[in-house]
């Protein structure tokens, strides 16, 4: 029942990022805004069907923690789940990604009409320049960065190194940061199809003021807080 369920979602999934993907190239003369929120329609439908099929649904614990101001998200990744669920809370945001994403059909071309920072993970301090001076740019414009620091996504238990691009960006540009914690990745984890039904808890951070600070301290305080949430949330044992 599980693969039957899986199966169908996977197919419900492909339809509806071939649909937003080809509304989304149609859009590109648009406004970003406008873009941003044609394109929000993947995460909503995907989630819905996700929800209505593969009995996946989600326990949102933070919400109030979300500033008026504009920030930068930083996110544990574990999953494909959060790309699409920070899309129901957050504002207009952009993604820091690995440009081959943009090349996979329909998928990568509905990500390229929102503006993503697209890197070369490969080119070490030109990417790193590039997250923070295009990284900037959208901050001062009025749009949020999501940055998942880990690079990649883990599985359930396990931990990387947090890599240093958000927090100099952050350390750059002065913006605040809002850490955030899930264990999506216990229902839809990284390299499986079978997705298993459950409630995905996820925990909005308060703010992380970056002014003041250097990049090492942003980044511990970040590291500090989503890890130890993840403690709290993640119910399977931990990996080496």
């Amino acid at each position: 029942m599980l693969f039957l369920r899986s199966l169908l979602f996977s197919i419900v999934m492909i339809i509806v990022t071939m649909v937003v993907s080809t509304l989304g190239i149609i859009c590109l003369p648009l406004p970003f805004s406008f873009r941003w929120h044609v394109i929000r329609r993947w995460a909503t439908w995907n989630l819905w069907a996700l929800e209505k099929i593969c009995k996946i649904n989600y326990e949102l614990t933070g919400l109030e923690n979300i500033p008026a101001e504009t920030a930068i998200i930083f996110s544990k990744h574990q999953s494909t789940w959060e790309t699409m669920a920070l899309q129901l809370f957050f504002p207009p945001h952009v993604y820091v990604v690995k440009r081959e994403l943009l090349w996979i059909p329909f998928f990568g071309w509905g990500l390229a009409a929102l503006n993503p920072i697209a890197i070369n993970r490969s080119s070490g301090k030109a990417a790193v320049k590039q997250v923070i001076e295009k990284g900037t740019e959208r901050l001062q414009l009025g749009e949020w960065i999501v940055v998942f620091p880990e690079g990649t996504r883990v599985r359930p238990g396990q931990k990387m190194r947090y890599k240093m691009g958000g927090a100099l960006l952050a350390e750059s540009s002065g913006f605040p940061i809002v850490p955030v914690a899930h264990n999506a990745g216990e229902y839809w984890q990284k390299g499986q199809f079978i997705k298993r039904p459950g409630t995905i808890k996820i925990v909005i951070g308060p703010v992380i003021q970056s002014r003041g600070k250097s990049a090492e301290t942003i980044l511990k305080e970040v590291e500090n807080w989503i890890e130890s949430t993840m403690e709290k949330i993640t119910t399977l044992p931990a990996k080496s």
